[in-house]
């Protein structure tokens, strides 16, 4: 047990001002938004903001907790990913792109691996970004456990995609002898990718049953 927190407790005081300045502006913006009617474009906007900023600090406290931490970067945490897969599918997929990339710069702050530029786009504000793709998950969809697991699907994919493409082109040296970079890649980033996800997919099909997760999508957008 103190294996999987005991990251939580090194956090650099960095990540911690970090987190605090975007908690004390997501309050400052919720506070706001309680004295605001929601009926107005600009409300909308803001809210996005407020409940990107909310989302992005519970992903990157739980990214924190890790499960198992994977030799040349990766970790399974405990389901890191869904905050922002729930933002992006309350407020559309460009949305949670935005999120996701900025997520993905934070994670420079936690366990920055980086070789170039190339690899570090692929393997942090991209692969970050494509968790917004969870906002494609169809809308019409009304089963909320048919539309939650097929949003961790393709949010899972989409950053799985860019991390494979990265470790192929840029990690292809750590492939056993014999090993091509692209199987090696996919091995290693699957294990990374799989594990996650279903971790993920147990803990949101449980929380989209709750009140919980209705009251937090009744406060974010009432007609959703």
């Amino acid at each position: 047990m103190s294996e999987v927190f005991g990251k939580l407790l090194e956090v650099e005081p960095r990540a911690w001002i970090t987190l605090i300045v975007i908690v004390a502006l997501s309050t400052i913006g919720f506070i706001s938004l309680s004295r605001t009617k929601d009926n107005t474009s600009s409300t909308l906007r803001t809210k996005k903001v407020v409940y990107g900023g909310i989302c992005m600090s519970i992903s990157f406290v739980l990214s924190y907790i890790r499960i198992f931490h994977l030799p040349q970067g990766g970790s399974i945490t405990l389901a890191s990913m869904f905050p922002l897969v729930l933002y992006s599918m309350l407020f559309g997929p460009m949305a949670g792109i935005v999120a996701g990339i900025a997520y993905g710069f934070l994670q420079l702050i936690q366990d920055m691996w980086v070789i170039n530029i190339a690899q570090l786009l692929l393997d942090y504000p991209l692969a970050f970004g494509c968790i917004g793709l969870a906002g494609l998950a169809p809308k019409a969809i009304k089963n909320v456990y048919l539309r939650t697991s097929l949003a961790l699907i393709i949010a899972f994919f989409g950053r799985g995609f860019m991390h494979v493409v990265s470790g192929a082109l840029f990690f292809g040296e750590y492939a056993p002898e014999g090993v091509r970079p692209l199987i090696y890649s996919l091995s290693y980033n699957g294990v990374m990718i799989f594990g996650e996800l279903i971790i993920t997919l147990i803990l949101a099909l449980i929380l989209v049953g709750t009140p919980v997760y209705n009251n937090f999508k009744k406060l974010a957008i009432p007609s959703f």
